[in-house]
Order: structure tokens, then sequence, then C-alpha cells
């Protein structure tokens, strides 16, 4: 176990930041779509690998530089999000929630083998751009630019916009309303189906936007959606389900905790974070900040 010192600790919880901001990306999309849609969408991290595989893809045919595919990429994974919410999710909404997660997870299973299809079962890489391919020194220690200058930017902007979205919009007053009462917003003439795939929408655009900031920090490879939905779990559970402001919370709670686990117990590192979990199933199953579930028969 390594010592614990004020500069050590300082390290690993800017680590932490690192780790919290990426899982946020991913997250924060599912958060969203189960809060106002209320399914637990397993293939979400397929958009989060989708995401990562077409920055793969836009550099290797050379077809433009890393930043083009990473503005891109979200949204070629919104197609398909959208895709998947109008034939697949539409027809199950009023369903029971186990029938959804089935279905989810088929759809895992086939995104998975369409990957392995066009891309082969091979790990790939994505190299980080020119001039953020090095590391910058921070409290004297050194830490990756790409994640100083992309990732926490990055992810900053996502919560900013989220908060301004739904507390400062007239759409985002829609979407809460509609996590209240769907059928009272569909009295007032509310399209819900159209606002049901716009915020699947953005949920998907999230986990694009979470694959194509990550791929360059790991290897891609066909199951790395099931690696990424575990942990995704983890923080929207600890959160609170459909909480957004929980989701950021958890993903911080989550980055901390693991950077601690791997500076303290390297070979056990989640540890920390399960038993966290289990703590707060037991004592508030509906998440730090969610709301308690109240269901009638």
């Amino acid at each position: 176990m390594a010592s614990l010192t004020a500069d050590i600790l300082l390290v690993q919880f800017i680590n932490g930041l690192f780790i919290a901001a990426g899982i946020y990306l991913v997250a924060s999309g599912l958060s969203l779509v189960f809060g106002v849609l209320g399914v637990l969408n397993f293939a979400h991290g397929s958009f989060y690998m989708y995401g990562a595989f077409f920055v793969f893809t836009w550099i290797g045919f050379k077809l433009g530089g890393f930043w083009p595919a990473l503005l891109i990429a979200p949204f070629a994974v919104v197609i398909l999000g959208v895709a998947t919410e109008i034939v697949f999710l539409r027809p199950i909404y009023k369903a029971d929630p186990l029938y959804q997660l089935l279905l989810t997870y088929g759809l895992v299973l086939m995104f998975g083998d369409l990957v392995k299809l066009i891309w082969g079962a091979d790990n790939q890489s994505v190299a980080r751009p020119p001039g953020l391919d090095g590391t910058i020194p921070i409290f004297g220690a050194l830490f990756p630019s790409y994640q100083v200058f992309v990732l926490i930017p990055i992810g900053i902007a996502v919560i900013l916009a989220l908060y301004l979205l739904l507390n400062h919009t007239q759409i985002g007053n829609i979407v809460r309303a509609a996590t209240q009462d769907r059928e009272m917003v569909g009295a007032l003439g509310i399209n819900v189906r159209l606002l049901y795939t716009g915020v699947f929408a953005v949920g998907a655009f999230l986990g694009g936007l979470g694959g194509a900031v990550l791929a360059p920090m790991g290897a891609l490879y066909p199951g790395m959606d099931f690696d990424v939905i575990i942990e995704v779990f983890l923080v929207v559970v600890l959160g609170g389900l459909g909480s957004m402001a929980g989701t950021a919370l958890g993903a911080l709670i989550y980055g901390e905790l693991k950077s601690l686990g791997i500076l303290l117990v390297p070979d056990l590192e989640s540890v920390f974070i399960y038993v966290l979990m289990v703590i707060v199933l037991l004592t508030r199953p509906q998440g730090l900040l969610g709301k308690r579930l109240e269901t009638s028969r």
C-alpha cells in the first residue's frame, strides 16, 4: 500500500476527476432517457461503442483528422439511436420493464455482432490528436494533456449544457413535466412520441460523444459496451435513477473511489465503489439524489 501524503492524494484526486468526467459523458445519456422514458436502456453502452468505432473508421479511411470525427461521431450515433427507438422501443413503452430490459439486452448482442462483422474481433486503437499526445505538469505531477484539455472541458460543458437545457428552456420545462405526468403532457397537445424520440436522440448523442471522446484513451474492441454499461449502471443507481444532478454526483464519487482504489488496492480497485453501492441500496434504495418511487396498484 502506498504511503498517503498530501501530494499523492492530490494527484489521485485529479485522476479521479478524469475518470468521473469520462463516465459522466456516457452515464448522463442513460439517466436522461430513464428519467423521461422510464426505459433502462441496456443498449446505451452500444452507442458508446459505435461512437468510438466511428472515430476509428473516420481516421482510418483518412476522411479527416480527429477533431472532425469528434464532432460528427455523436450525430452518426443519433441516427442509430433514433432508428432503435422508433423500430424497437416505441412499441413496448407500456410493457413490463423486464421486457424492456430483455429487449435492450438483445440489442446489445445484435450490435456487438455487427461490430465483429464490420471491424473484426481484434483490438483497435485511436491515436491522440497531435499536440495532445504528451503530458503536462500539474502540482509537480505529469498528467496526460488530452485529459486536461479535452476530457475535463467537454465533461464540464456537457454538465452545463444539460443544466441549461433542462432548467432554462421551454423544451426543458416540457421534458421535466413529462417525467412527472406524461398523460397530462399529452393532453396539452404536445406530441409525446416526438418528445420521446428527441430525448432518446439526445441520450444517444451523449453516449456517442462519450465513445468518441474516450476512444484515444484505451483499446476499442467488441464487448467494450458491456464493460462500460456496468460502470454506467453503478453511477446512475448510486446517484439516483433519472436524476441528472445525482448522475454527476455518482460519477464524481465513482471516479474518486476508483482512483483511491487504484492507489490502495490495485488488484481490487473497484471494491470501494461496490461496498458503497451496497450501503446506498440498503439505506437509500432510490439513490443519493433520486426520488422515492411510489407505485399504486
